[in-house]
């Protein structure tokens, strides 16, 4: 598989390959954002999470993959500090604002900043219709949070620090995207970096979600949150991995504006699994996002 990635990276067959993966890893992402911000604590729930996809990693990361060479070890460095503000922001704008208000700010912002980082990195350019497609994206996914920031009434108190902190946990995306393609490009097997990536991320925020659970006067059950972490750790694998596999694939910033639809299947979810309500002025903000995405994968 690593030999066909290398093969085909900058390829029509990769440029396909790419779109399929960074699909998949919307609808994951969304699935993944759901659990975390679900029946548990964000900080816990992220705990677990980061547990179970680091264990599984490990045996893959010390006795499968070939270990990393010697310069990737900074560039490891680099991506697990980058992942903590990631993980830190996501958490403070989770404990304090809806779901469905403060998503689509995380993810709408992480993708213009995506695209002028991999152009400023990687010297990708979008063609006018393609930037035309990130202004269409863009325009359903904050007119969703604006939308639903008007309607929502959970959570009013503290939304105004959630918005913040989901600009800042936006601007985290994109600095992980476009790192995270350029470590992955630096190793020679992708499978390698992603397998350290998982073993070495998973080690941050468990100790942290344990002395949290600890701390709790009326700590959550360990069982029902297990659970969650192992369901989690495999949705986060393959999510993550996909997204990481088509930056490797094609180009960083289509990757990251394409992965962004997952705002649409977060909507559905939180409708189908959060009680949140879906109405046509919504429908008609995710058909905007939907729009753009098609426009900046044709404009390619």
């Amino acid at each position: 598989m690593s030999d066909w990635i290398i093969a085909n990276a900058g390829t029509p067959a990769g440029a396909a390959m790419a779109t399929v993966l960074a699909l998949l890893a919307a609808i994951l992402h969304a699935v993944f954002g759901a659990l975390q911000k679900g029946r548990h604590s964000p900080l816990l729930s992220r705990g677990v999470i980061d547990a179970s996809y680091g264990l599984m990693a490990a045996p893959v990361a010390l006795f499968v993959v070939p270990w990393p060479e010697a310069h990737m070890w900074p560039i490891f460095a680099g991506v697990v500090l980058i992942h903590i503000g990631y993980k830190a922001a996501q958490i403070a704008s989770y404990q304090r604002g809806a779901y469905t208000v403060v998503y689509p700010v995380m993810r709408g912002t992480g993708p213009l900043f995506a695209v002028i980082g991999a152009w400023l990195l990687f010297g990708e350019v979008f063609t006018p219709l393609q930037w035309l497609g990130v202004a269409v994206l863009l325009s359903g996914i904050y007119g969703l949070a604006i939308y639903n920031l008007r309607t929502i009434t959970v959570d009013r108190q503290t939304m105004v620090p959630a918005l913040w902190l989901a600009v800042l946990t936006g601007l985290f995306v994109a600095a992980y995207t476009t790192f995270d393609a350029y470590g992955i490009r630096a190793s020679a097997d992708p499978f390698t970096f992603l397998a350290w990536f998982f073993f070495l991320d998973g080690m941050t925020m468990p100790p942290v979600a344990y002395f949290a659970w600890r701390r709790m006067a009326d700590p959550p059950a360990a069982g029902p949150l297990v659970l969650r972490g192992m369901i989690g750790g495999l949705v986060a694998l393959a999510s993550f991995g996909s997204v990481m596999l088509a930056t490797r694939l094609d180009q960083v910033g289509q990757a990251a504006v394409l992965r962004e639809t997952s705002t649409v299947f977060a909507a559905l979810i939180g409708w189908l699994m959060l009680g949140e309500r879906v109405g046509p002025r919504r429908l008609a903000l995710m058909g905007l996002i939907a729009t753009g995405a098609v426009i900046v994968q044709v404009g390619g």
